[in-house]
Formats: C-alpha cells, sequence, structure tokens
C-alpha cells in the first residue's frame, strides 16, 4: 500500500511523542507511554521497535508488576550521540560536548585576539575538531552543531548584521555545513540562553520570560507562552539597541544613546574611569577587594541595567527576568542596584509577581541551549498538545 504524505506525517509526529514522552517519563513500560500519549498498544509497541532498533531508545529490564508479568521498561539512551553548543562573542569562543541531555561531557575555550571571519571562523573550526575528537564513540556520533552568535540571524543561518563583530551578512550555517556534513543551527546568542534557561534552568516551568545577555553588548531572548518569540522577521530580542539616552553617546550600529553603551562590559573601555582592569574576572577581584572605581563602575551598571529592564517589563510582562552572560559573574555588586530600580520604576501590577534572578547557568546558558536546538534538529521533536 502506497504511504501518502499524511501518513507519514502522523507517523513521524506520533513517533515524536512517544519518544519525547520516553524522554522526559523514563523508566517507564509501554503499556505507561500508551496511558500518557493517547495512542492505542499496537501503535506504541511498533514504535518503541523502531526507537530500539536506531538506539534510541533501551530496554533496561522488568519494572513492578501491577498483577500481571512484569513490564519491560523503556529508558530514552541519552548516549546515542552527541552535540555541539558554541557561544561566540567579541573577545571569547566556547565550546561543550554534550550527551543528547545536553549533560556537559567536556567544555573548551579560547580567547579571540581578532574580529574579522576568516580568523574566527578558523577558531571555530579548530574548537569543533577538537571536540570532535573528544566524543565518546556512540551510535549516531556527532548528531549536530549549534552556535549562538552576538547578532541578527536570518532562518537560512545567515548571519545577518553583529555590529560589535563587524559581520554583515555572512552565511555561517553553510560555511560550518561545508567544513563538517554535520547539520549546523544559527541563533542569536540571547535566544540560545533563553532556551537553555526555559529547559534547564532558572526558567524550568515558566511560561513567560526575558534572558538578557549582558556581557560585551546586550540582547534579550523571549519566552511568550513557553515557545521562543523571534518577532515578525525573526529579529526580535535586540534590546541593547534600544535606545535609554536621547542624545547619548554614538553606538556600533549607528544609533545613539543604545542600552549597551551604558549597562555592559563596553563601559570597560572608556579610559576616564581609570579601572584597574578591562575584564570582568580581573575586576571581580578587585570589587572583592573593595576597590573603589569598580564598585562605583557596577554600581552604576546596575543602575542602567535596571533602566533597561524596567522598559522590558513595561512592555512584555514577563513572570521571570533571567541576567546570564559574563557580566552575571558580578551578581554581588550588581543586584541591590538593578533591584531598586526596577522597583521604582516598574508599573505596579507589572512588578506584582515579577521575579528577578541571574542565571542558574552562569556563562553556560548559550552554550547550553545552542546544544539544545542541535539535538532538538535531530530528535525531530514537534511539539503537540495532549
Amino acid at each position: 500500500m502506497k504511504i501518502t504524505g499524511d501518513q507519514a506525517l502522523v507517523k513521524k509526529i506520533n513517533k515524536s511523542i512517544v519518544l519525547d514522552t520516553i524522554r522526559r517519563h523514563n523508566p517507564l513500560s509501554r503499556v505507561r507511554v500508551s496511558e500518557i500519549t493517547g495512542l492505542n498498544k499496537a501503535t506504541v509497541s511498533n514504535l518503541v521497535l523502531e526507537l530500539i532498533e536506531t538506539h534510541l531508545v533501551q530496554e533496561i529490564g522488568p519494572g513492578e508488576s501491577s498483577g500481571g508479568r512484569k513490564p519491560l521498561m523503556l529508558l530514552f539512551h541519552r548516549s546515542a550521540g552527541h552535540a555541539i553548543g558554541l557561544e561566540l562573542s567579541v573577545t571569547h569562543l566556547k565550546g561543550i560536548l554534550t550527551d543528547l541531555e545536553d549533560e556537559i561531557i567536556t567544555e573548551q575555550n579560547f580567547v579571540l585576539s581578532q574580529r574579522d571571519l576568516p580568523y574566527v571562523l578558523e577558531r571555530m573550526k579548530e574548537l569543533i575538531h577538537s571536540l570532535i575528537e573528544l566524543a565518546p564513540a556512540s551510535p549516531h556520533g556527532i548528531v549536530g552543531i549549534g552556535v549562538g552568535v552576538p547578532g541578527m540571524v536570518a532562518e537560512d543561518g545567515t548571519v545577518l548584521f553583529a555590529p560589535n563583530l563587524g559581520w554583515v551578512n555572512v552565511p555561517l550555517k553553510s560555511l560550518l555545513e561545508q567544513s563538517f556534513g554535520i547539520h549546523v543551527t544559527i541563533d542569536n546568542e540571547a535566544n540560545a540562553g533563553a532556551q537553555g534557561e526555559l529547559h534547564y534552568g532558572a526558567g524550568a516551568n515558566v511560561q513567560h520570560l526575558i534572558y538578557i545577555s549582558a556581557g560585551m553588548g546586550i540582547g534579550s531572548g523571549i519566552i511568550f507562552a513557553g515557545e521562543l518569540y523571534k518577532g515578525a522577521s525573526g529579529y526580535a530580542g535586540e534590546t541593547g539597541h534600544m535606545t535609554i539616552e536621547a542624545d547619548g553617546r554614538i553606538c556600533s550600529c549607528g544609533n545613539r544613546g543604545c542600552w549597551e553603551l551604558y549597562a555592559s562590559e563596553l563601559t570597560y573601555l572608556d579610559q576616564s574611569r581609570k579601572l584597574p582592569a578591562q575584564s570582568t574576572r580581573e575586576l571581580i577581584l578587585h570589587a572583592q577587594e573593595q576597590e573603589k572605581s569598580t564598585l562605583a563602575l557596577y554600581e552604576e551598571i546596575g543602575h542602567y541595567l535596571g533602566i533597561g529592564i524596567t522598559n522590558i517589563v513595561n512592555s512584555f510582562n514577563p513572570e521571570l527576568v533571567i541576567i546570564g552572560g559574563p557580566l552575571s559573574e558580578a551578581k554581588p555588586w550588581l543586584e541591590s542596584s538593578i533591584q531598586a530600580i526596577v522597583a521604582e520604576r516598574t508599573l505596579p501590577y507589572h512588578r506584582r509577581q515579577l521575579q528577578i534572578q541571574f542565571s542558574s547557568l552562569g556563562s553556560r546558558s548559550a552554550m547550553i541551549g545552542a546544544s539544545y536546538a542541535a539535538v532538538s534538529q535531530f530528535l525531530g521533536r514537534i511539539r503537540v498538545s495532549q
């Protein structure tokens, strides 16, 4: 009998539902999968057999009996493949190797001395090669590469505009796929960070959240009704370039008074401040020693972060705002200023149930989110209401 496109799609959706059910609830029996999904037992058995044959599900022995024969329990085979998650920033390139549950196996970090495409692309290839070599043997090998970048990204994986890198229309997805022959997903690093926090961090079980990535620039990932919101053309979240000073400093994007000029690591470049260092990691050491210029700077950055967060809260009314990225490591010196400004300036109904937290994944949110995107593409997850 000829299988129609509709029948094939239904089977794909059903297999995705079964796999996702086993992944989220394992270990469990075929009967329990049928009960959770509403699919009949024969359909579940056939789909589970296919998933076992493709090494994505394992039988791990008998479970507890409810009166009859003990059922064979099913387990998602998290080590059936591995993924790579990268985060590109202006100064660093970081990467992780994960299993199919985004558990980090190893991590590497490169300092970038240049921002031009040939140099950065070569460093990316070196890092990916290194992580591939460290991957344990598995049935599916490296299933995908996810990359978070500081800029606007088109659906085809082209980096349209990354002002802090000086990149315009860079076909990053195709460049990497040509080199490795592995499926690549590219997204804005704040979107990747939001996905990481939603699925594995502080945003678990939250339907409406804003993830703010604060480093050498600022970007935001918006989760609306449990899904990543990208806007009409896919470019939502460029909050670092919202104007907070009408006649402020000129930004690399061409605008004036952009938020990131006042509330990111770009403030370290102001020579008039006479800071003892120009990196967050080093400045934190000085903050711990109560160095005055560092403490004053972080109080000011916290103030401006609070102003931008106030604008976002009054616009989107989220349940949760998560602050991540390199600057989140300075939480002890930023938090009180942020909370004070938000409490003072947000509308009362907007802050009634609002929480502001720093990332529970630290500086790894974007890498974990990028790996999640790569794994999701491989598993072919299709969200279906159940």
